[in-house]
């Protein structure tokens, strides 16, 4: 099929700039994600009767969770023989920044962020947040997974922007061309999970809707980790390696780490139901 056929994909990595400073899509979309899930569960918690007090520092703990999670799950399940080859690889891994080779630096953001490990540090972050307000863990769990798919669909939006993650060669007629890469057709990766996620937006927040009883049974949390992961297992298919270690592994990282996020959540989705059938007995 002609190349003229595909869509071809080239944008800015700039959305725009104040005075010196430059702010790129991906960080937009990262902090309208946020505000997004921020406002959703606001009014979450003013529904359930939650103070004001106990929601503030929410927002805190997740924001710190997610980012520190996210990047060291990076580093540490996808280049782990780079930065833990060197203290100032070390360095690199924790702050914003590449070491060059006449040993000076220069800022570069943090290139690389895994969802795995945001997901893992944004449980850890939690943890601590309940440690501190002694709300229920499960009321917790499920009231920011409703809202996190929101997240989820505009980080990979911002990974559209960024033309990363990309996927396989393919012929299918909606391929995009990342010029930015290369050539040729490729699967929208980013693209179909970030539809993934907003369609768990629509299903998770009907189901709030309709079922609000069921917040704080592990419910929404067992929802959102089963529909993630495994969606996530199955678009990995559509996606080149992003490592060249993955190249001869029947499964990819993605799809190696997503498994045990899957069982997790289903034994979360039948401890709800469980309790469910136990509240009508």
């Amino acid at each position: 099929m002609p190349i003229i056929n595909y869509i071809l994909w080239n944008p800015s990595l700039e959305a725009f700039s104040l005075g010196p400073l430059s702010i790129r899509w991906y960080s937009l979309c990262w902090l309208i994600g946020l505000l997004a899930a921020y406002l959703m569960v606001r009014r979450q918690y003013r529904e359930q009767k939650i103070g004001d007090e106990l929601f503030e520092p929410l927002f805190f703990y997740c924001f710190i969770g997610i980012l520190v999670g996210a990047r060291l799950g990076h580093c540490l399940f996808y280049q782990p023989d780079y930065f833990l080859s060197s203290g100032s690889h070390v360095v690199e891994m924790l702050l914003p920044i590449h070491f060059t080779p006449d040993g000076s630096w220069r800022f570069t953001g943090y290139e690389g962020l895994a969802s795995h490990g945001g997901t893992l540090g944004l449980i850890v972050a939690l943890w601590l947040y309940v440690r501190r307000t002694k709300l229920s863990i499960w009321r917790v769990l499920d009231n920011i997974a409703i809202a996190t798919p929101v997240t989820a669909c505009f980080i990979r939006l911002g990974n559209l922007m960024n033309s990363e993650i990309i996927g396989k060669i393919t012929d299918v007629p909606w391929a995009f061309i990342f010029q930015r890469v290369d050539a040729m057709p490729r699967h929208p990766g980013q693209l179909y999970e970030a539809i993934a996620y907003a369609l768990l937006l629509i299903i998770g927040w009907a189901a709030y809707r309709r079922w609000p009883q069921r917040v704080g049974t592990g419910f929404f949390f067992g929802l959102c980790l089963t529909y993630i992961f495994t969606a996530r297992f199955f678009i990995e298919y559509t996606k080149d390696i992003q490592e060249a270690f993955e190249a001869g592994m029947p499964l990819n990282m993605g799809q190696l780490l997503s498994i045990p996020f899957i069982v997790i959540g289903v034994a979360c989705m039948m401890r709800s139901k469980k309790l469910s059938g136990e509240a009508k007995g």
